[in-house]
């Protein structure tokens, strides 16, 4: 299935139906009176966050979306019928902007979460609703308010507490394949990843997150050179960034640090919100280092890189070193999670209620 994280779609709530104008007819009943009835309300347009679905691909041929609109009054005292509410299901954490404006109307954050998105218009009333001690016969009805109609940009956010990222070929998709449940494509050449990949990190009974691989930057990504720029956005909502670094470059000549100083340079030209996020440093393919040479290349890295948050070494590959990274990312993750926390409300003991008279 063709991964699609932007949409333009337009919706139109239903509109009201208009009210009637009618007078009771009997036999024997001169003076019946007035009993045209109102019209129905529109139908909405709602949004809801489905967990099963992952891509925005259903609405990019799909554009028009409208709910049926509410029908007439009628004679009898009879009401018209409400017009059926329509429902659009989205991934978890699409936000939808409308298309005009630019402005940020909705987010889908939580699975199931369901919000009305386009307001069916009220019926109109019908003569029966203007009948008083003054005005027995009124002939005055009123027609059915217009639905809401907008034009509306859906953009896909993927929920990940910890995003990937690095050149093409870096071994972010090796690495999320050998620490979650996530089955990407993986080759030997740059730019197998097309599409961000989800993944579930089991690190023990109850605990757990979730990491996000984006195909790989590459230097002018800010200016659209490559892939990754398309992608960055579902870093933004993250808790933290392992910049993932080939410490063994199979082509001669390549320099990794200035690979990745590369890298940082693009994220901040791109967000500097993503920028300032929390970063850490992860040197893969160790394996393809001598063991005597590791601790050297290392430690030049290191100093040429100017780095100074915290380095993990590992073999995606062969996971040498995985099981010390995973559990220091939940740590970090767990951390900011309990920060965020409100404080517990402090009870005044005088006061707390009591069986006891």
């Amino acid at each position: 299935m063709k991964f699609v994280d932007e949409a333009f779609i337009d919706i139109a709530a239903g509109d009201g139906g208009n009210g009637c104008v009618s007078f009771r007819h009997e036999k024997y009943k001169e003076f019946g009176g007035p009993n045209g009835g109102d019209g129905g309300r529109g139908g909405h347009v709602w949004a809801v966050a489905d967990p099963n679905l992952n891509t925005l691909v259903d609405y990019r041929y799909a554009r028009r979306h409208a709910a049926a609109g509410g029908e007439h009054g009628m004679g009898s005292d009879m009401f018209g019928a409400m017009g059926g509410d329509i429902t659009l299901k989205m991934p978890v954490g699409t936000i939808i902007t409308d298309a005009e404006t630019g402005e940020v109307l909705y987010e889908l954050l939580q699975p199931g979460e369901k919000i009305m998105i386009a307001k069916g218009g009220d019926g109109g009333f019908g003569n029966m609703r203007f009948k008083s001690s003054i005005n027995r016969a009124p002939r005055q009805k009123t027609p059915g308010w217009p639905g809401e109609k907008k034009s509306l940009k859906l953009e896909l956010k993927v929920l990940a507490d910890v995003g990937l990222l690095g050149m093409p070929n870096a071994g972010k998709s090796t690495l999320i394949s050998a620490v979650s449940n996530a089955r990407p494509k993986i080759a030997d050449y740059p730019f197998t990843t097309l599409h961000p990949n989800l993944g579930v990190v089991r690190v023990g009974p109850e605990q757990s997150f979730v990491i996000a691989d984006v195909p790989g930057l590459i230097e002018g990504a800010a200016e659209g050179a490559g892939l990754g720029h398309q992608f960055l956005r579902h870093l933004q909502r993250t808790r933290l960034l392992l910049h993932v670094v080939d410490i063994a470059p199979f082509d001669e000549g390549v320099d990794p640090v200035a690979q990745a100083k590369a890298i940082v340079a693009e994220l901040k030209k791109y967000d500097a919100a993503l920028y300032d996020k929390p970063r850490w440093l992860v040197l893969n393919k160790l394996d393809m280092v001598p063991t005597e040479e590791r601790a050297a290349r290392v430690k030049d890295f290191v100093k040429r890189f100017k780095y100074k948050g915290p380095v993990f070494e590992i073999s995606a590959l062969t996971r040498e070193g995985c099981e010390p990274l995973i559990r220091a990312v939940y740590q970090h993750i767990r951390a900011q999670q309990i920060a965020e926390q409100p404080p517990a409300e402090i009870v005044d003991p005088r006061f707390a209620s009591s069986d006891n008279p």
